[in-house]
């Protein structure tokens, strides 16, 4: 890896009770995310009993997990069917991936976290009614509950599905103008602690196929950056509240050991930005492997020129210097990566 990187460790209900604390001791997080594409019933929100023995048993490590109601999406989708047969749109998707199915995940979560006493995190929250679950009276350091939003929930909306359709379906799913402004409020009064993109560089070519055959998920990691310095220059955030929520609360968030910022002593991990350069994107100048992005054809007011892990001047305007690897990021308390072996 070029970049730095750290294991969450996959768990569902059926697998955790082969784990002891030690073998989770170093790990930043257990996490259900992305098991549910490997078959129906791997996320944790569906299994209380098995959750509150996860919360109980694991009670200093974060549970990070991926919450939506699956029997409730799949009641949704077998209603779609009957109208509609294999055609069923892909502006339905937020609605089929409902708030409703996010909302009764997540407060089950939350709700056996609060009785446990156990580290939660929630997953890539989507819908405004989530948001009413999260609270911002204590210190990122202090709390037991966490949350994040994803780049792509404070961009886009269900009406961009006309245009974009499946570039845009992800699990969680996009979901309306409302739901999208109060996940904006949520995150400035730090009731959502930081932004992430849940990045799913799919094949163009699992995308395709009717709407239950085309994979959910799609890249964002490229942009990520640029599109949230383009709602600073819109006025909806400081550069600051970018910087903290992108770079210091992750760090903070995981207790990822001297990184996340600008500290003699940490490693220099850094990014130089021209904040007023243009950046149309096309697939010319996309670098990801799948080859595609939902944002084709959108011009972006900033670009980032430099790259530097972990002092290291990895990326120079287009061109790589791939002659040092990533490290893996350590949580605090641990002196090696024996983990990792």
């Amino acid at each position: 890896s070029l970049i730095n990187y750290a294991f969450l460790m996959g768990i569902n209900q059926s697998n955790f009770n082969d784990l002891k604390s030690e073998d989770v001791q170093g790990m930043l997080a257990l996490t259900d995310d992305g098991l549910y594409v490997s078959g129906k019933g791997n996320l944790m929100a569906q299994f209380p009993e098995a959750l509150e023995q996860l919360f109980a048993q694991f009670h200093g490590t974060i549970i990070a997990l991926h919450c939506e109601d699956e029997r409730m999406i799949e009641e949704n989708i077998e209603r779609a069917k009957l109208e509609y047969g294999e055609e069923i749109p892909f502006y339905l998707h937020g609605a089929l991936r409902s708030a409703e199915a996010c909302y009764q995940a997540s407060k089950r979560c939350i709700d056996l976290a609060m009785r446990t006493g156990g580290r939660f995190h929630l997953l890539h929250v989507t819908s405004g009614i989530e948001t009413t679950l999260l609270n911002n009276q204590v210190p990122l350091e202090e709390k037991r509950i966490t949350a994040e939003v994803c780049v792509q929930n404070l961009l886009f909306c269900d009406e961009d599905y006309h245009k974009l359709g499946r570039k845009i379906k992800w699990n969680p799913s996009i979901k309306t103008a409302d739901d999208r402004a109060q996940l904006w409020e949520a995150l400035l009064d730090n009731r959502i602690d930081i932004i992430t993109t849940d990045h799913a560089p799919h094949a163009w070519e699992e995308k395709l196929g009717h709407y239950t055959q085309s994979m959910s998920g799609a890249p964002m990691i490229q942009h990520a950056l640029p599109v949230m310095l383009d709602f600073v220059q819109q006025g909806k955030l400081s550069i600051e509240r970018v910087v903290e929520k992108m770079a210091h609360n992750p760090a903070i968030l995981y207790q990822i050991q001297d990184r996340g910022f600008i500290r003699e002593g940490y490693f220099a991990d850094l990014v130089l930005v021209d904040m007023h350069q243009k950046d149309t994107i096309t697939a010319e100048n996309i670098l990801y492997k799948c080859g595609w992005s939902p944002l084709e054809g959108m011009t972006l007011n900033s670009r980032v020129l430099k790259t530097w892990v972990n002092g290291h001047l990895l990326f120079d305007q287009g061109k790589w210097n791939d002659s040092r690897l990533g490290h893996p990021l350590l949580k605090m308390g641990f002196e090696s990566d024996s983990y990792l072996q």
